[in-house]
Formats: structure tokens, C-alpha cells, sequence
């Protein structure tokens, strides 16, 4: 074996230009397959962080109604729905891949919010002592909630930097008045999340996708919500799992529970956001349209197995005296069949290489010219490099049948 691998390299090596030619088409066709993949993997990669996040694990469980959700800005309270209180929040925490969850209540571009005569149209939430937490905001100036805040209902507003940063400018957020419904709500707090995830917004298409996750948004006390909106408003719940791919099961086990525990109408029901499941759906289209572009690629390896048949079977008639010497001293059949399938492997696992180092190359080279993301998937370019050498040997057996069969009084007469 480490005989016959030398000598390929040896014919390699003084054929270098012949050679070289003969495995451009795997080159090409292993170059072009590992940047589609790696490409592939790298979007795949920011989809799911723009959509499920990295580190924060956190699914919304919303009331839904009619396949929407339920919006009480501006239509009547349903009956039927039980307000949930925190000896409930207590037990959905000891739920099967549930870390910890928190109650709010959310108003989405929120209208009569002003700071002086600026209007503010991000997010208000009403958020519970847990929220903060589970979403793992961190306050960069200023305090946070205390339990005062909740039970003395103090009328008082944390901001995203966002917030901060279009309402007060350069100026110093904290202490500043904020008008929510006409009542006075004091900053006490600027916060922003632990985990900087912003979505890619490369298109129309994916600004629309993301858009409800770059604005800005305002806190307060979720005892406070009826001060300025609806009393008894229904719920929502943040959902903190155990781990990114616990998200769904999380949020189906929050979602259960609460339809169990608080939905006495037919016409409503609690449903997580599956992050996990719209990520794989858009995964998938992308996917699809890059399958496309493998098969293609995977031509020119067809082609560049043809290539490799012809050199071998060209390196047959170039070596038939050598074949037939070998054979007139008692090697076998079997034996010359190896040797010829062990150099067409080499040659191709050899493109094989240089081909999965080119693709690496262009990935990169793609990434900053375009601003696609890419990761490069060391099981891909371990498959390409076998896949190469499956091709040298399937496409070096007729070459090797070729040179087992020769007689050997006629090679030897072989000009």
C-alpha cells in the first residue's frame, strides 16, 4: 500500500502539469461545493440569531386570537380569561425546561408618549420584579425596579439606550419626565441587553422581518399598566429555557399551562412564538436554493472523474512494458488492478485538497466582498476529500481492469 501510494506521487511529480489538468475538474468542483456549503452554514448560522437570538434563550408565550395576536389597544376585554397572578408565574418555573419566566403586558408602537413635545412610538411594556432577568437586561445608568416600585405603584420608567438615545440625545436620561397617557412616569434606569444580537438588515425584505426587534422600547411597573391603559388586561409570559434547543418544548409547556389555568373562551388560546421552527422554515428556503447550485457544482466533479479515466487509461499504454515486465515475474492481476486504483485515489484526494483549501479561500474572499456570513463545516470538507477519492476509484477501475488484463508476452513487445 505505502509502496503503491509512492509511486503515484512519484508519477504525480513527473507528470506535475498533466496532473495538475487532470484534477482541475475536481478542484473546481470541490472549491465551488465547499463555498456554497459554507456559505449555506453561515446564513443558517444568522437567521437563527437574528430570530431565536444567541445566549438569551427566551420564547414569548402571547394570547392569540384567530391566529393573530390578541390586541386590546383599542377593542373591548375578552371574558373568559382568569389574570394570572405570581403564585402561578412560581409554579411555570418548575415546568420541564423551564429556567424562569416573567409576567408583561406590551403596547407596540405605542401612542401620547411623549418626552417634551417629542413623541416616542417604540414599545411600553409593563413588566413584573422577573423580567429584566430572564430577558438579561442589564442597567448601564441609574437603578432598577425595587419592590417598592411594584407594591407602592410609583410611577417611575426604565429605557433601552435606544430610547435614551432618540429621546434625550447626549443628555443624561436619568431623572428626565416622560409622558405616558398624560401621567408623569419618572426615569430611573437606563438598561440594555446583555446579549448584543442586532439582526443582519441586508434588504426590504429582511427590515420587515426584523423590524419589531430593532425599535426601542420603555418599562414600567406592570402594577402600573391601568394607570395609563386597561385593568386586568391579559397577560403575557417570558419564558427563560434551559437551553436554545429546549425552546420549544419550553414554550409548549408554558402554553399548556396557561390555557389550562386561565382560558375559559373557545375563541383565545396561549401559543409560544417556535423561534426554532420559522428559523428552519427559512433555513430550509435558503437551503433549497443553494441545493440547486450543488448539483451543479457537482458536474464539473463528472467531469473531472471523465479526465481522470482518460489520464489513467493514457498512463496505461505509457506504461504497458512496465505492466507486462511485472507481470512475466509473478505479480498478479489483482496486484497491478491495486496499483492503478491506488493512483487514481491519490490523484483525485490530492484535487480533493487543494480543492476544499480554494473553497476556504473563496468563502472568505466572498464573506468581505459581498457581506455574506460563512462558516466553514469541518464534516463538509472531510466528506469532500473522501467523496475525491471515491471518484478516483470508481472512475480508475476500468483503467485498472485494463492494465490486470494485458497480456504480458504482448505488453513486453509493447513499442
Amino acid at each position: 500500500m505505502g509502496e503503491n501510494i509512492l509511486l503515484a506521487f512519484q508519477g504525480i511529480w513527473n507528470h506535475k502539469l498533466r496532473s495538475f489538468l487532470t484534477m482541475l475538474g475536481i478542484i473546481i468542483g470541490i472549491a465551488a461545493i465547499i463555498t456554497i456549503v459554507s456559505t449555506i452554514n453561515g446564513t443558517n448560522q444568522q437567521i437563527k440569531e437574528n430570530l431565536v437570538g444567541s445566549g438569551t434563550n427566551v420564547v414569548n408565550v402571547k394570547l392569540m386570537q384567530n391566529g393573530y395576536e390578541a390586541d386590546f389597544a383599542y377593542s373591548q376585554l375578552p371574558d373568559g380569561i382568569i389574570p394570572a397572578d405570581e403564585d402561578s408565574r412560581a409554579a411555570m418555573d418548575e415546568l420541564d425546561k423551564v429556567e424562569e419566566t416573567s409576567l408583561y403586558r406590551r403596547r407596540t408602537w405605542a401612542e401620547n408618549v411623549f418626552y417634551l413635545s417629542t413623541q416616542y412610538n417604540g414599545n411600553v411594556y409593563g413588566v413584573d420584579d422577573h423580567y429584566f432577568s430572564v430577558n438579561s437586561y442589564n442597567i448601564i445608568f441609574g437603578r432598577g425596579f425595587v419592590k417598592e416600585d411594584h407594591t407602592l405603584r410609583r410611577k417611575v420608567v426604565i429605557v433601552d439606550s435606544k430610547t435614551a438615545g432618540s429621546l434625550f440625545g447626549g443628555a443624561d436620561a436619568v431623572g428626565q419626565t416622560i409622558e405616558i397617557k398624560g401621567e408623569p412616569f419618572t426615569v430611573i434606569a437606563v438598561c440594555a441587553p446583555s446579549v448584543v444580537n442586532e439582526p443582519v438588515i441586508n434588504s426590504v425584505q429582511d427590515y420587515y422581518m426584523y423590524a419589531n426587534t430593532t425599535s426601542g422600547s420603555i418599562f414600567i411597573p406592570i402594577e402600573d399598566w391601568d394607570i395609563v391603559y386597561r385593568y386586568d388586561e391579559p397577560v403575557n409570559v417570558a419564558v427563560k429555557a434551559t437551553g436554545t434547543d429546549d425552546m420549544t418544548k419550553a414554550g409548549n409547556n408554558v402554553s399548556e399551562y396557561m390555557n389550562k389555568t386561565f382560558v375559559k373562551n373557545d375563541d383565545l388560546k396561549y401559543q409560544s412564538e417556535d423561534l426554532l421552527e420559522q428559523a428552519a422554515a427559512l433555513q430550509q428556503l435558503s437551503e433549497t436554493a443553494n441545493t440547486q447550485l450543488i448539483w451543479i457544482a457537482a458536474i464539473s466533479l463528472l467531469v473531472g472523474g471523465i479526465g481522470v479515466m482518460n489520464i489513467m487509461l493514457v498512463s496505461v499504454t505509457e506504461r504497458t512494458r512496465e505492466i507486462g515486465l511485472k507481470k512475466a515475474i509473478g505479480a498478479r492481476a489483482g496486484r497491478i488492478r491495486f496499483q492503478f486504483l491506488t493512483e487514481a485515489a491519490v490523484l483525485t484526494s490530492l484535487g480533493g485538497v487543494i480543492g476544499v483549501a480554494v473553497g476556504i479561500g473563496l468563502a472568505y474572499m466572498m464573506s468581505r466582498v459581498m457581506g455574506t456570513p460563512v462558516s466553514i463545516s469541518v464534516p463538509a470538507c472531510l466528506i469532500a476529500v473522501i467523496f475525491s477519492m471515491v471518484i478516483g476509484i470508481i472512475f480508475g477501475i476500468v483503467p485498472a481492469f485494463k492494465a490486470s488484463r494485458l497480456n504480458p508476452i504482448d505488453a513486453l513487445r509493447h513499442e
